[in-house]
């Protein structure tokens, strides 16, 4: 036992520094004399001569100065041994007496001393720190000593503990441990110095709630109206494993994270905590399928020790991921005390042990039943992990369990949200109206027989904008590719075929070579797609079995036709070099035009939610819809429907201008077109469920389709010119009144230097069921500066 004065007080607020205390053993003495006359058993003569101790020095039970607690020792190992169980071991028991209500020791056990005092200065270590906020702190200690006067003079229990938590760094592990403090009151006897005065019952009431601001009593009963007078018992309880496993708790319950690497250090650090060890490192591996088929994510797996090792020694991850699922088939505890114990572990622990690895663990992660992935425990110290260290885990593990879950539904929330936005028309601007109709049709089928059929998704009298770009004459510059590469691949055919009759002698070689000549003249730039499927038709069923036959039994012949296969290999063949390159620069210019245009999405969601969808084509075509049904809690005006009808001619002109640019890195240059079907009426749209997609509903919303569907080939009116052509758009109209609010449009951007003073008013020529079209058509400034 130890009787050095020792404050840890910290963080004590001045309204506490300054109340009224003295230490006292007059109320235990007074405890004991109870025991005393209530006590038959042989008890009663052990509490006799412990008062006896007490009373033969008069000062003992007085006031007590505390630079005078030394004199007592034989009374204070009394009071010891009075209030700790006989078999409690001293220098394991983290029990203190202090003064009344205040951290300041002057009697701890051996083991007390040893945790909070520095041994080199005899102080309170510099590190020992509580773990919560200091005002609340702060407030707790005034709660605590408001409850203890209102349960004394006014009857009101307590709803408050005397509990804090404190951490202090482990001089050995160099972690903090976590332990409960309590501070007792039993021996405490409070006097008020004046009459006290009434409480409110509302005061009373608002006294248990958790927001109750303690200050209100400061001013209606200030502690400097009570005196204090006798000791406090403090005891300390170890509750690092609790705390670890709260800390983790909180971490997954409030994922506040700067980055995922330290949302994943904070986890590590409870666990490290946890297991009493920061040499022991850890790694988390969630169970991610895809269709079924076990996938890892680089940003979810990346902590996994195997994972990292086996991929750094060039090890095959499908070698990898077939292990794990074998695993994950059949999970079970693994542990490895000792990697070096001569015994052959396998590949993959091998690679472990060339890292210096000495114990490794894995351990089967389960969430509401289901596995959903594995933790990792690995040391490069000898005898650091066995049995006992990995049971400690076992408060944790469920809690690992949720986070594993929490990863895996993150991966497969990631999957849907790609699959949202590429491939499928469910958009946020109109996912509440499917929300919406989804949860009619689960509330209504779960109370009414036969099924209620799920309702139409439909938005009336929204407005149509409607936009194309195209890649000038692609069927012609596709044909003229196919052309040229099919007159390679019949001259290459035809020199095989030729070094085969010379060695095999075989006539039906001569009958190869005259179809492939016929071929060759008859492919020409005109040609239609069904010469192609024909050609493919001829080289797949004729031509490629007789190479093959004798590719394997004549090996003279066989390095012709390897060289042969060269020519024709669709990805480094001269074949196909022409239809490669015009693949190239198609994907250039439609990978432009839809980065563009996915901005230009995003820019006009922030002014009034709209429906935008995409259509691949040789280009792109996009329809975008507005109006008051799209975002019903959003008032609709005119205005938005101006704005995106000016939002996109400026888009249209800049693609223009983006595609023009570009021709310089093209294979083969390619030249677009830009085409906007200006509609001035609203129309109605339903979701196609076969189709899953929106399309226009009605006769009159079906001729809407009809035409837009039908422009892009259309020819000015007597004079046989193609509308669209590159570096110009084109807006087709009706209504003249549309056509004016456009041409405002174009004369603002004239004066930004973006069109072109070049306007023309166009008729059209009449399409099928279609009459009375009329065209805009201006050009965009592709080389000049724009304002």
């Amino acid at each position: 036992m130890k009787e050095t004065i020792l404050d840890i007080s910290q963080n004590i607020p001045p309204e506490i520094e300054q109340i009224d205390v003295s230490l006292s053993f007059k109320k235990f003495i007074d405890y004991i004399k109870e025991r005393i006359a209530g006590e038959t058993t042989v008890k009663k003569r052990f509490f006799e001569f412990v008062l006896d101790r007490f009373t033969e020095n008069p000062r003992f039970a007085g006031k007590v100065e505390l630079s005078e607690i030394g004199d007592f020792q034989e009374q204070l190992s009394l009071v010891y041994n009075m209030l700790v169980p006989v078999i409690a071991d001293e220098k394991e028991t983290l029990w203190a007496l202090s003064v009344p209500l205040k951290p300041t020791i002057f009697y701890e056990t051996s083991a007390f001393h040893d945790l909070l005092a520095d041994k080199d200065t005899g102080h309170a270590k510099c590190d020992l720190l509580r773990d919560i906020d200091i005002s609340i702190e702060k407030k707790q200690k005034v709660q605590m000593l408001y409850a203890f006067i209102l349960e004394r003079f006014y009857g009101i229990p307590s709803y408050h503990n005397n509990e804090m938590i404190l951490s202090i760094r482990d001089d050995k592990t160099c972690l903090s441990k976590y332990y409960k403090l309590n501070l007792g009151k039993d021996f405490i006897e409070v006097t008020a110095k004046q009459p006290l005065p009434e409480l409110s019952i509302e005061i009373i009431q608002k006294q248990a709630q958790r927001d109750f601001d303690w200050n209100t009593l400061a001013g209606i009963l200030p502690l400097s109206m009570f005196k204090f007078e006798g000791f406090s018992v403090i005891t300390l309880t170890d509750v690092t494993a609790d705390q670890a496993v709260e800390n983790i708790k909180n971490i997954i319950l409030n994922p506040v994270r700067e980055t995922a690497q330290s949302y994943y250090e904070k986890i590590i650090a409870s666990l490290n905590l946890l297991i009493g060890s920061h040499e022991v490192r850890f790694g988390l591996l969630p169970e991610l399928r895809v269709n079924e088929k076990l996938v890892f994510s680089d940003d979810l797996c990346t902590h996994s020790i195997l994972v990292q090792t086996s991929l750094e020694q060039g090890l095959e991850e499908n070698d990898f991921l077939y292990l794990a699922d074998k695993f994950f088939k059949n999970p079970s505890v693994h542990f490895y005390k000792d990697l070096n114990d001569g015994e052959d572990h396998g590949d993959f622990l091998k690679v472990l042990k060339t890292h210096g690895v000495h114990s490794y663990a894995l351990l089967p992660v389960y969430n509401a039943s289901r596995l959903v992935g594995v933790l990792e425990l690995y040391s490069k110290q000898k005898d650091l992990l066995s049995e006992h260290s990995l049971s400690r885990l076992e408060p944790a593990l469920p809690l690992i369990g949720q986070l594993l879950q929490n990863n895996i539904n993150e991966f497969d929330s990631r999957i849907e949200n790609v699959i949202k936005e590429k491939f499928t028309s469910l958009q946020p601007a109109v996912q509440w109206k499917f929300k919406e109709v989804a949860w009619h049709y689960l509330r209504d089928n779960t109370i009414q027989l036969p099924k209620t059929p799920i309702e139409s998704i439909h938005f009336k009298n929204v407005y149509p904008l409607y936009g194309a770009v195209d890649i000038r004459n692609s069927t012609v510059e596709r044909n003229t590719a196919l052309h040229t590469d099919l007159q390679v691949q019949f001259g290459a055919l035809i020199k095989v075929l030729t070094i085969i009759k010379e060695n095999v002698g075989l006539g039906l070689a001569d009958e190869i070579i005259f179809k492939c000549k016929k071929w060759m003249d008859r492919i020409s730039d005109q040609s239609t797609e069904n010469d192609e499927v024909k050609v493919l038709d001829f080289f797949e069923y004729e031509v490629y079995p007789f190479l093959q036959h004798f590719r394997h039994s004549e090996e003279k012949l066989a390095a012709s036709i390897d060289e042969y296969y060269k020519v024709v290999d669709k990805e480094n063949g001269i074949a196909y070099a022409n239809r490669n390159a015009l693949e190239s620069s198609m994907q250039t210019i439609n990978s432009a035009v839809n980065l563009y245009l996915e901005l230009f999405k995003s820019e006009i969601q922030q002014s009034y939610p709209c429906y935008f969808e995409k259509f691949r084509t040789d280009g792109v075509e996009y329809d975008i819809y507005i109006g008051q049904e799209i975002a019903p809690e959003k008032n609709f005006n005119i205005l938005y429907l101006n704005n995106i009808r000016l939002w996109q001619l400026t888009s249209m002109a800049a693609i223009a201008k983006i595609t023009h640019e570009l021709m310089p890195q093209m294979k083969n240059p390619l030249e677009t077109t830009q085409l906007i079907f200006i509609n001035s009426n609203s129309i109605d749209i339903s979701f196609r469920d076969d189709e899953r997609r929106f399309d226009v509903e009605g006769s009159y919303n079906i001729r809407y389709h009809v035409i837009k569907k039908r422009i892009d080939k259309v020819h000015v009116k007597e004079t046989g010119e193609r509308l669209t052509q590159p570096g110009k758009i084109a807006l087709v109209y009706f209504n003249s009144k549309s056509a004016e609010e456009y041409v405002n449009y174009i004369k603002y951007l004239q004066e930004k230097n973006t069109l072109k003073n070049d306007l023309e008013y166009l008729e059209l020529e009449e399409l099928q069921g279609v009459t009375g079209l009329r065209a805009l058509r201006i050009g965009v400034n592709l080389d000049g500066e724009w304002s």
